[in-house]
């Protein structure tokens, strides 16, 4: 059952102070006695802690009998404090940027207080939750003796910049979307922007394949209409362009103590970082993956040999979830 981490008056890397900001997670198995088995694993764009359950449970690297897995909601995401439940000041269009190093902060404060677990076992995620992964590593390295990235990255590219701007333009250009002031859903910009992002999220070799029939869509119109169009009408504007500023801002050398720095930023990761791009993901290709493993004391890049693009790191295909869960096992034998 999720949980609530009430984390007080939080002043963000932007200097506005979310009053009483929340932190919601749910908590898989249990601390050991030593408290060496916490594995933090964060949420990605648009997931909650109910998506994560494909890497967890029985016959998973993160077997809750062995492992005690917390999964904490990112904050904008509809569940952690986000603009569809801030306080009436910001609220909506008001809801202050927020970034990765703010979200991870806040999880680390969470570790200790809730659990008082000081080091880690493993940090791992997918996605926007493989950028909060780098950036425990980067700002605890202490704290993180090991850590695996699946389908991020360090920092957003230029490239992925631009693709979230067109998510962004597709949403906003709704009149409904009121400059975030809506009273009723932009579902124009909604369904518009699931078309738009149907094109990056998959590749070119998954429709090629006709991979949409393997998860139940008998046409590729029936697919967009119902698992595109439906997933993002499903979510709060507002909410979808705080994570995608977020997304945008990630950077681990955005913070106070490494200035800007990237490189030196990764320099300062200690840990082990197993680095799993998917081979024909869209937003984190493999060659950035590399250059980034380039600058690690200890990384491995390991590449997902799959055809769903960057779904091959989100659990649709057993394939996928059996070869990422292969390298959990090994990465926490270390």
């Amino acid at each position: 059952m999720p949980e609530t981490f009430h984390a007080g008056d939080v002043l963000l890397q932007s200097g506005i102070t979310l009053p009483d900001t929340q932190i919601v997670y749910e908590v898989h198995g249990a601390p050991n006695a030593a408290r060496d088995n916490v594995v933090v694993f964060p949420t990605r764009f648009g997931g909650t802690h109910a998506d994560n359950g494909y890497l967890i449970g029985p016959g998973h690297a993160l077997d809750p009998a062995r492992w005690c897995v917390v999964v904490p909601n990112l904050i904008g995401n509809g569940v952690s404090t986000s603009p569809s439940n801030a306080p009436p000041a910001l609220a909506g269009g008001r809801f202050p940027r927020t970034t990765i190093h703010d979200n991870v902060v806040l999880q680390g404060r969470l570790v200790s207080e809730v659990l008082g677990v000081e080091r880690l076992a493993l940090v791992v995620g997918w996605s926007m939750g493989g950028q909060q992964a780098y950036e425990w590593a980067a700002w605890f390295p202490e704290r993180v003796p090991r850590a695996a990235v699946i389908c991020g990255a360090a920092r957003t590219t230029p490239h992925t910049h631009v693709f979230l701007e067109g998510m962004r333009a597709a949403l906003t250009a709704d009149a409904a979307w009121a400059e975030g002031d809506y009273r009723e859903p932009p579902r124009r910009g909604l369904r518009a922007l699931g078309r738009a992002w149907a094109g990056w999220a998959l590749s070119q070799a998954f429709y090629r394949e006709h991979g949409y029939r393997q998860l139940g869509y008998a046409t590729l119109e029936d697919f967009l209409v119902r698992y595109w169009e439906g997933m993002y009408l499903a979510r709060d504007a507002n909410n979808l362009l705080s994570m995608m500023t977020t997304w945008q801002a990630a950077d681990v050398g955005a913070n106070d103590r490494h200035a800007g720095d990237y490189a030196a930023a990764m320099a300062a990761i200690d840990a082990d970082v197993l680095v799993m791009p998917g081979r024909t993901d869209l937003y984190f290709p493999p060659e950035d993956s590399e250059a980034e493993v380039a600058l690690l004391r200890r990384g491995e890049l390991r590449v997902i040999p799959s055809v769903w693009g960057h779904y091959a790191g989100g659990g649709r295909f057993a394939a996928d979830v059996a070869f990422i869960d292969v390298a959990l096992r090994e990465l926490l034998a270390r």
